[in-house]
């Protein structure tokens, strides 16, 4: 009976170090979170009071479940921040000047934003100014004024394209 625990101890154990890719987060083969970074105890302890104050889960029975508050406030982080697709090469000439001032109470946009920087392959200068190619996406700057970022971002167009030092 040992070597069966074994072997199924052994089989459960490489399913869950499987990692696949679902919704854009990594899971393993029973489709269970898979974290890159190693938290401590006490981290988990801390996130799972966090969401149990804020309602977003609740204990049923021996489980966790998501609350319907939780689902509400995932389905709007979701929806909340489109992903467009990069349109420029990688050699495209950097000769736009971003600089944004978007508000402390908008963090996740502000990160929205510099991550779609990245992937227009634009360079940072300093933390809130960036360079590269331009103009930037007709449909990602529209989106930009629906999340009403518009007025917290300044784009200068360069004479010259912006020489990278390496």
């Amino acid at each position: 009976m040992k070597n069966n625990k074994s072997i199924i101890e052994s089989f459960l154990e490489e399913l869950m170090k499987s990692n696949i890719r679902y919704g854009g987060v990594a899971v393993n083969l029973l489709g269970l979170p898979v974290f890159n970074k190693k938290y401590s105890k006490t981290s988990f302890a801390n996130a799972i009071s966090r969401m149990k104050k804020n309602k977003f889960i609740e204990n049923d029975g021996e489980f966790l479940k998501i609350t319907p508050k939780g689902k509400e406030y995932i389905k709007k982080k979701q929806d909340s921040l489109q992903v467009f697709s990069n349109t420029f090469k990688k050699d495209t000439p950097k000769n736009l000047i971003v600089m944004f001032d978007i508000p402390e109470g908008k963090k996740g946009e502000r990160e929205w934003f510099r991550f779609h920087l990245k992937k227009f392959n634009y360079v940072m200068i300093q933390r809130s100014v960036w360079v590269g190619p331009s103009p930037l996406p007709k449909n990602f700057m529209n989106y930009v004024e629906s999340i009403k970022l518009k007025d917290c971002i300044k784009t200068f167009k360069l004479a010259k394209a912006y020489k990278i030092e390496k």
